[in-house]
């Protein structure tokens, strides 16, 4: 199994966290009372990010910052338990996409249903939450305390995944693809050793995939797809009103709370809150010139007829053979409930 193309902490693999208390249907969170600095902050760092290498934000200044950068999955377990004791009022995470996957995950441990306000540093090569959230390239730890002081935040919820087989416990994330985007993703590896970063990454790894699919032999395996079956909760809504088949192969399938992809990418439609996937249906038909129209964010009936499904629902079950990807990382084949978290309050600019 290849390593994420995300700059995770390092890390053994996420596989499952462990048992984490069960979260409320509801708002999570606890914020300090605006206008006032954060009485204590807990700084979880990637001190392998891109941005990180040679900077500390001059943390020997910072008396009411507690910065941990943990090299283990016990550390990070660790410093994110003495957080919640000591009852930090802002958990500010510095890195990409991965770390912020990873620590997502092993926090339900320690904060439950009482986690703090969390502030994003998109120190990584891959920043999709950054960029949802509106942050600057060069969002410091500074901008993040003020924004706080401010009172300045979003929700937004992340996507979480557990094995429903296992009854392993939940992961956390916001970008979850099965199918051809699996492919996609090993090859967006190659993009960020060429030095491609943030969205020009992901739109080189998708143009990969296409052109995969559009020059391939008729029988590749991009066209062939893979088995995915899906069952929608019962709050499903569907653009168009169409349904898909529970248990069919698939090109392609991805879903996210996120409401901004970067580059400007719309492979879910019009802005909206909640939990969207689309499912495409192998073989892609008419590939060249659906997806510009899909990418862009048309909505036009004639897609659904084509095979391309936009489904919005809290939760969905999936069984994949092939595996799936969140935020970067690949996951193993297997029966999993996928569904929208309670929300967290994202520090913002």
């Amino acid at each position: 199994m290849k390593p994420s193309i995300y700059d995770s902490l390092a890390l053994p693999r996420l596989a499952f966290a462990a048992p984490d208390a069960a979260s409320p249907r509801g708002l999570v969170g606890r914020t300090h009372r605006s206008g006032t600095t954060p009485r204590l902050v807990g700084l979880i760092r990637n001190p392998r990010s891109r941005r990180n290498v040679g900077s500390n934000h001059g943390l020997q200044f910072r008396p009411n910052v507690i910065a941990e950068s943990p090299t283990t999955r016990e550390a990070l377990r660790d410093a994110l338990a003495m957080f919640a004791r000591r009852g930090i009022d802002l958990l500010v995470i510095d890195g990409g996409d991965g770390t912020i996957r990873d620590v997502l995950t092993c926090a339900g441990d320690s904060f439950g249903a009482q986690w703090p306000d969390v502030a994003i540093l998109p120190s990584g090569k891959t920043n999709a939450l950054g960029i949802d959230l509106g942050l600057p390239a060069d969002w410091t730890l500074d901008d993040a305390m003020a924004a706080a002081v401010g009172g300045r935040t979003v929700l937004r919820s992340p996507v979480e995944i557990v094995d429903r087989e296992a009854a392993r416990p939940r992961v956390r994330g916001f970008l979850f693809g099965a199918g051809g985007f699996v492919d996609a993703t090993e090859l967006a590896q190659h993009t960020h050793r060429a030095g491609a970063f943030n969205g020009l990454a992901v739109g080189l790894a998708l143009a990969g995939a296409i052109g995969s699919t559009l020059f391939g032999r008729a029988d590749n395996r991009w066209r062939r797809g893979s088995r995915i079956a899906l069952r929608y909760s019962n709050d499903a809504r569907a653009l168009h009103g169409a349904t898909t088949a529970s248990d069919t192969a698939r090109y392609m399938m991805l879903a996210s709370t996120l409401e901004r992809l970067p580059v400007g990418l719309k492979p879910f439609g019009r802005k909206r809150p909640g939990l969207k996937s689309l499912v495409v249906d192998a073989p892609p038909r008419g590939l060249a010139t659906s997806v510009p129209f899909l990418l862009a964010g048309h909505e036009g009936a004639w897609l659904e007829t084509r095979g391309y499904h936009r489904i919005d629902a809290s939760a969905f079950d999936v069984d994949v053979s092939a595996g799936f990807i969140l935020d970067g990382e690949i996951f193993p084949g297997g029966a999993y409930r996928v569904s929208q978290g309670v929300p967290l309050r994202f520090v913002v600019s």
